[in-house]
């Protein structure tokens, strides 16, 4: 099931591990060390290097150093959010990986996986963080990652990483053994901000600005968020990022839906290949769930390549994760503060 995991990938082709050259190869040595497996979620990206190398960044610096809070507390985020946004293939892999750390049912976990469901809608999770509040910003940052990666799954990705044909019964035994890989390699060590040289250093945006005491976060965050908006900005009509981030400023979090409706009005205004253009990257950033493969085949009559699908889907899935997490507000200085997260 790994070594054919890339085939899943809908869409577009992913770079072959034989094939990688230059940043692509980079992000693919460094996932087989220190994360274990090349992972389709991943993979995906590397029609577009610098993107994929954006993603890498985020993935690394925020689930898997160990920093203030432990690695079963951001599988937790990563669980949490990726219930939130309904995409299942990140729920079955991140759940396996959590139980694997911490076997099942462990109550402070699943506290944080509730409060992580939570950071999505205007507001957040009601009450005091179930979490010593120091390791806020690393948590806060493993959400903003999930929040972008459920994007890129849901379209990109099936609903598990099991093959459909596979019996029911042993979807249990086999995301374990996915989990189980996902570890680095023996005597590698995930140390923060080693990944941060694959991009330029860039300015935290504002919305980011609660990750500034955790160094190697916000570098990652900052260049990541540079990385993929200058991508779009070669080519992306100013039209349509200036929709999205127009829609993006007045959403609350919710869902539009469950009909369509709402997406025709706002993109008709736009010519023709614009509006190709801005309705996939609506979708993407505000109801994945809605796309659909005319939607795709739209966009490719504009533009036909993988590279330009790959940094269309980040931009907005980005964009809209750093419009969330705009909306994450630090906790009330009364806000308990327990032991160490797992």
């Amino acid at each position: 099931m790994l070594k054919g995991s890339l085939k899943q990938i809908r869409h577009v082709t992913a770079v072959p591990p034989q094939q990688a050259r230059g940043l692509v190869a980079d992000v693919y040595r460094g996932a087989r060390r220190e994360f274990g497996i090349l992972a389709p979620p991943l993979a995906l990206h590397s029609p577009a290097p610098e993107v994929l190398a954006a993603c890498w960044m985020l993935l690394r610096e925020t689930l898997l150093v160990e920093g203030r809070a432990g690695r079963a507390a951001k599988e937790a985020v990563a669980t949490g959010v990726s219930q939130a946004n309904a995409c299942a293939y990140c729920v079955d892999v991140h759940r396996a990986k959590l139980q694997t750390l911490s076997g099942p049912d462990t109550p402070a976990l699943a506290a944080v996986t509730d409060w992580a469901r939570g950071l999505t809608t205007a507001g957040g999770p009601p009450g005091a963080v179930p979490f010593a509040a120091g390791h806020l910003p690393e948590l806060l940052a493993t959400a903003v990652t999930f929040h972008y990666l459920n994007r890129m799954v849901l379209l990109f990705l099936p609903d598990s990483p099991v093959p459909a044909a596979a019996p029911r019964a042993g979807h249990g035994p086999a995301l374990r053994i996915v989990a189980r890989a996902m570890r680095p390699d023996a005597g590698a060590t995930v140390t923060a901000g080693a990944a941060l040289g694959l991009l330029p250093a860039a300015p935290l945006p504002a919305a980011l600005a609660w990750a500034r005491p955790e160094p190697a976060v916000a570098g990652a965050l900052s260049r990541a968020v540079a990385g993929v908006d200058a991508a779009a900005e070669r080519w992306v009509p100013e039209a349509v990022r200036e929709l999205l981030h127009a829609e993006l400023a007045v959403s609350d979090g919710t869902p539009p839906g469950p009909s369509r409706a709402w997406l025709e009005p706002l993109v008709a205004p736009l010519d023709p290949a614009p509006r190709a253009v801005a309705r996939l990257a609506l979708l993407i950033a505000l109801a994945p769930y809605q796309i659909t493969d005319a939607d795709v085949t739209a966009f490719r009559g504009v533009r036909p390549g993988d590279r330009e699908l790959v940094e269309l889907a980040a931009w907005a899935s980005l964009t809209a994760a750093v419009r969330i997490a705009s909306r994450f507000a630090e906790p009330a200085p009364d806000t308990p503060r327990p032991t160490r997260t797992a």
